[in-house]
């Protein structure tokens, strides 16, 4: 039944096309002959000498045809191409190609694609045009900018609160990763996502009274009651390495971007810098003053952790978190960074 259909609908296609296209006035084609019109000059035109002949092309379904043309069919794929054009380098272009998959049947002509769906008690048929070439190649190449804000869970699993000196103001801790990414697709709305990037994070301090300095053996945070705080934060940079599995139920669908994605994967990273920065004023009145100091040396060099995305159209949004602590052992409080952002 399927075959059948889909004969039909394509010779369907066809006649709808050819009529539209090509006047009587402007071309004569003989009444026992079927056009097949692709692209914007394509044709292929079958031609029979006497009715006999039509009689018996019209009786034939597509498996007798397909028999007829003797053609490969590529046994890792179960793709059979039907029509394929080769310029004169040898280099070719396949224009009718047509994909099983249990009791679903697709069929590629040109722009235009064909699904029939025979696996309930009705058989279905979705017809999609318009198609943009290379739309899902299997291997791309992409940049995107995370842009998050950060925040940190002690040994508890629990956000720390006012009280602790090194608690985190959310607005103004912001993280920005540059990502330079490559996707490999696995099988249809299945890919590996891999990429390298730098990462810029810093925590704000919801405590600006509150300084951290390089101690003898690890990192304090000293009150500073001789000026006025402004602002006061530790920031660190690293060159990142991430690796997801996505799904991309849109791709999956035939629907492009029209559907939602998710990926989950993990990410390691060196860093390169970090310090402190305490933006203060004198009391009884001056302008702002900086003193930075270099905290790097109780900041783990290795970071690693997991990622999660979610996305629905140009929307994605992701969160990280951290494994490892931010500190050494020993050198530091016991916190472990957590980011919710965007995608761009």
């Amino acid at each position: 039944m399927k075959k059948y259909l889909l004969l039909f609908c394509l010779m369907a296609l066809v006649q709808v096309g050819f009529a539209g296209s090509m006047p009587d006035t402007d071309r004569k084609i003989s009444s026992d002959s079927v056009i097949i019109e692709f692209g914007k000059s394509g044709k292929v035109v079958i031609i029979v000498d006497n009715k006999e002949d039509f009689d018996k092309l019209k009786l034939m379904n597509i498996n007798e045809i397909i028999n007829e043309l003797d053609l490969a069919k590529n046994e890792s794929t179960g793709d059979l191409t039907i029509v394929e054009i080769r310029d004169k380098n040898g280099n070719s272009k396949e224009v009718v190609r047509v994909s099983e998959d249990g009791m679903n049947t697709e069929v590629q002509i040109g722009g235009m694609r064909v699904f029939v769906d025979d696996s309930g008690v009705n058989t279905k048929v979705k017809i999609q045009s318009g198609l943009k070439k290379n739309s899902d190649p299997p291997f791309r190449t992409y940049f995107n900018i995370d842009l998050g804000v950060n925040n940190y869970l002690d040994g508890s699993g629990s956000f720390p609160t006012s009280d602790n000196p090194y608690a985190v103001k959310g607005w103004g801790s912001w993280n920005v990763g540059l990502n330079w990414m490559a996707a490999q697709r696995i099988s249809k709305g299945f890919y590996w996502d891999f990429g390298l990037g730098f990462n810029f994070y810093n925590f704000k301090f919801e405590n600006r009274d509150f300084q951290a300095v390089r101690g003898d053996e690890m990192i304090e945070f000293t009150q500073r009651s001789d000026v006025d705080g402004f602002k006061s934060k530790i920031s660190a940079s690293y060159i990142m390495a991430t690796s997801m599995l996505e799904l991309d139920f849109g791709r999956m669908n035939d629907n492009g971007k029209k559907g939602m994605r998710i990926a989950a994967g993990g990410y390691v990273g060196y860093r390169l810098g970090g310090q402190s920065k305490f933006v203060y004023r004198e009391i009884g009145g001056s302008g702002r003053r900086k003193d930075k100091e270099a905290t790097g040396l109780y900041l783990n060099n290795l970071r690693y952790g997991v990622r999660g995305e979610i996305g629905f159209r140009n929307l994605t949004l992701f969160t990280t978190y951290d494994l490892n602590t931010l500190f050494q052992e020993g050198k530091g409080p016991e916190l472990n960074p957590i980011t919710f952002g965007i995608v761009f």
